[in-house]
């Protein structure tokens, strides 16, 4: 969503006067800004001081690194991952090979019979553009159309302008085993780059290559396995402050049900003029609004707790395995997802609602925070007016805001790092003993003072401190090396992902 920042700020202001709970920001901009330039940030800010949750999209420019955005750690950000409904669109070829993609076409299927296929660089577009295909070259065929320049819906459109029968949309390579899901105005299946790639070669290997789409509807099932992490989700680490780590959690935002208006087509396109109450979309301004609900909630259950309390115990008993018991994949790869992609994990809100600990925060935290960012008093203002960061205690480093995850930075001359969190019990035991189970990065000692956490009734916060430092000086395989820590009292599971960034001297050429 595009937004003026002075209609941001007034929207922020209003909610805030209305006295609500929870606000659902899904907004952002391209790249993250600094905070003081960044007015959904500095409203979000604003909320969160009323004891506002505010919830926030990660961002759509996935899979590619550091592209996550609404990164102010008062935020809640949520990035995007699958459910298990799909929409197969099967693509068959004359050779008896068939690719599965994904439609939401929903008019007169093709039927049995093999059509002929084209590829649109053949027949006056590679990218299927309006106005440029050849119509004596297209009529009655499938087209094969790459992706980029124009949006999939428009390509589909683009060949049924010609005359075309039906459309074959290829996805960025970048997009690894994704493709996405439109309402197309003809019949038209969207399949991942390599099945694209194999399309072409048999196109180029035939004399006369034909094939159909068979739409297989609504298909729901433990095949392939859910949640997977959606290629387009915005990456960590955060470019601003990679001591934060962010996304901070994953939800449903893939083929997901969604209310739409009867102003614009399901396709977006002009020429359609079929109208729905309801539409299948996708994206982090899907999953955003889903995390929104399930803390307005926790609200409700949790009416004392704090936004860094729920944002805490939304993070905490988060979980990374797949309805398989596999880790939860990342899509654009298919290897397993790190935190990254996923943050703490996907939400689990029954568990959200009796976490065990939280780690707690309120705005004298977050100025601290951004005065360990070295702000002016002038950048300051805009936050807490008057505020001069060289007059205040507090901690040195970013690093030790009482966040629910760990991200450390080594460097050439900074072998060890430590960081300090302090929990509170909010378990119905009020005497609990926890105790760590730590799984360290590579290349990582990861130590934890001190080795249990004994509350009682009259004490119940405790602070810890965890050390990460470097095992070897030699070199580690990946820039980026993932573990976590799990405090356990018996019955709860409170867990949080850590990531170490390494110095580029110190990666080994792979």
């Amino acid at each position: 969503m595009a937004a003026g920042s002075s209609d941001v700020l007034a929207a922020f202001d209003e909610a805030i006067a209305d006295g609500v709970d929870v606000i659902s920001a899904s907004l952002g901009t391209r790249k993250a800004r600094k905070f003081y330039k960044d007015t959904t940030a500095v409203g979000a800010f604003h909320a969160v001081r009323k004891g506002i949750v505010v919830s926030a999209s990660a961002g759509n420019s996935g899979p590619v690194e550091s592209t996550v955005v609404n990164v102010a750690p008062w935020f809640l950000t949520v990035g995007a991952s699958t459910i298990d409904r799909q929409f197969p669109a099967v693509v068959v070829l004359g050779n008896g090979e068939t690719f599965t993609g994904t439609s939401l076409y929903t008019g007169k299927p093709l039927g049995a019979t093999k059509l002929p296929l084209v590829y649109g660089g053949n027949v006056g577009s590679k990218t299927c553009e309006v106005g440029k295909l050849n119509p004596t070259m297209v009529a009655g065929k499938i087209v094969l159309c790459d992706p980029g320049v124009n949006g999939r819906t428009e390509k589909g459109y683009a060949v049924k302008l010609a005359g075309g029968a039906g459309a074959v949309l290829g996805s960025e390579e970048a997009q690894g085993g994704q493709a996405r899901t439109s309402a197309h105005i003809l019949p038209a299946s969207a399949v991942t780059f390599a099945a694209a790639e194999k399309i072409k070669k048999y196109l180029s290997t035939q004399a006369y290559p034909v094939g159909t789409i068979v739409f297989r509807g609504t298909v729901v099932g433990r095949s392939p396995p859910s949640p997977r992490m959606a290629s387009f989700s915005s990456r960590g680490p955060s470019r601003l402050v990679p001591e934060i780590l962010k996304p901070d959690v994953t939800a449903p935002g893939v083929d997901i049900l969604a209310a739409w208006t009867g102003a614009v087509s399901p396709s977006l396109l002009d020429g359609d003029m079929r109208r729905v109450q309801y539409n299948i979309m996708s994206g982090t301004s899907i999953s955003c609004p889903l995390v929104s609900g399930i803390a307005a909630l926790l609200r409700q259950a949790r009416p004392k707790w704090s936004p860094a309390a729920i944002k805490s115990a939304l993070m905490t008993t988060a979980y990374n395995v797949d309805s398989a018991g596999g880790v939860v994949e990342d899509m654009s790869t298919g290897k397993a997802s790190t935190p990254f992609a996923r943050g703490a994990g996907h939400v689990d809100p029954n568990r959200a609602a009796d976490p065990g600990l939280v780690y707690d925060a309120g705005t004298e935290d977050y100025i601290t925070f951004l005065c360990a960012l070295g702000y002016t008093t002038e950048q300051m203002a805009v936050f807490s007016a008057g505020t001069n960061c060289s007059t205040r205690v507090g901690a040195a480093a970013a690093g030790d805001l009482n966040y629910p995850a760990f991200s450390a930075l080594f460097g050439p001359d900074k072998r060890a790092i430590t960081q300090h969190r302090v929990v509170r019990n909010v378990g119905s035991n009020a005497r609990a003993t926890y105790r760590p189970k730590i799984t360290s990065p590579a290349g990582v000692h990861v130590t934890v003072k001190p080795r249990k956490l004994q509350f009682s009734a009259t004490q119940g916060t405790q602070e810890y401190a965890i050390t990460f430092a470097q095992r070897t000086f030699g070199n580690v395989t990946e820039k980026h090396t993932f573990g976590s820590i799990e405090w356990s009292d018996g019955k709860h599971s409170v867990t949080s992902p850590i990531t170490i960034t390494w110095p580029a001297s110190q990666v080994a050429d792979m």
